[in-house]
């Protein structure tokens, strides 16, 4: 009986590890985007190397959010990044983090009269984001009603740069690469830390779970997802969190 047992075991971790593994993300520079080398950006730097130590085949794919978050909610084996970690979404994915650390923002056109001190200041304003991401969320969850959602970061930027939305809503790391590329946009309100990282499906053998998890915790232990943040010209995480 045991050794039966241990035949079925074996065959389903078999069958597990000759699953392709479906990373599945977006164009929000400068963490994944489509270069002209296919997908690149700090998570998918992070992501290549842990998959490439667990040595399971995977492939990355780029698609609009709302449709890679909705594949890694419905189909085994395909997993979205860089997802924002909540408690709305928490139960809903097995998860793999931190690819980064961040604090979530608004900014503003560059020299606009909008200056919010705190959320119920900032309702009164339009305030752009992704349809499916984790500030989408957030700002439901604060009682905003004003809220203009894309399918990218482009294309809200795009709207906030010609006046048709008040505030973006962005991570202070991505505002900060805005900034030193030229864009003209501003600070407007910082507000909380939030935790971004791998959402699998909720089926994600537990085994693939644990083994990427301890590949990206070494990644991080070793100074190799810092100097993957240099490299794009990123801080490393502002709160650090231990590899348990």
């Amino acid at each position: 009986m045991k050794k039966l047992i241990l035949a079925i075991l074996l065959h389903l971790s078999a069958t597990a590890h000759a699953e392709t593994i479906h990373f599945l993300t977006e164009e929000y520079r400068p963490y994944n985007y489509l270069g002209d080398e296919g997908p690149s950006g700090a998570s998918v730097d992070q992501v290549v190397l842990m998959m490439k130590s667990v040595a399971i085949p995977y492939d990355i794919e780029v698609l609009p959010w709302a449709r890679a978050f909705a594949l890694a909610e419905k189909e085994p084996f395909h997993c979205v990044f860089t997802t924002g970690h909540d408690a709305e979404r928490d139960g809903e994915f097995r998860w793999i983090e931190p690819l980064l650390v961040d604090q979530m923002m608004m900014v503003r056109r560059k020299d606009a009269a909008i200056a919010p001190k705190t959320l119920d200041e900032a309702k009164q304003f339009v305030i752009g984001t992704q349809r499916e991401d984790v500030s989408a969320s957030y700002l439901r969850e604060h009682g905003f009603e004003r809220i203009d959602y894309a399918t990218s970061l482009d294309s809200t930027l795009k709207k906030l740069l010609a006046g048709r939305i008040d505030l973006m809503m962005t991570s202070e790391k991505t505002f900060e690469t805005m900034r030193a590329g030229g864009t003209p946009v501003e600070p407007a309100l910082v507000l909380e830390g939030k935790q971004y990282g791998i959402a699998c499906h909720r089926d994600m053998p537990e085994e693939i779970v644990t083994r990427m998890q301890v590949e990206l915790n070494r990644l991080i232990a070793d100074g190799t997802q810092d100097r993957i943040f240099e490299r794009y010209g990123l801080r490393p995480n502002a709160i650090r969190q231990a590899a348990n």
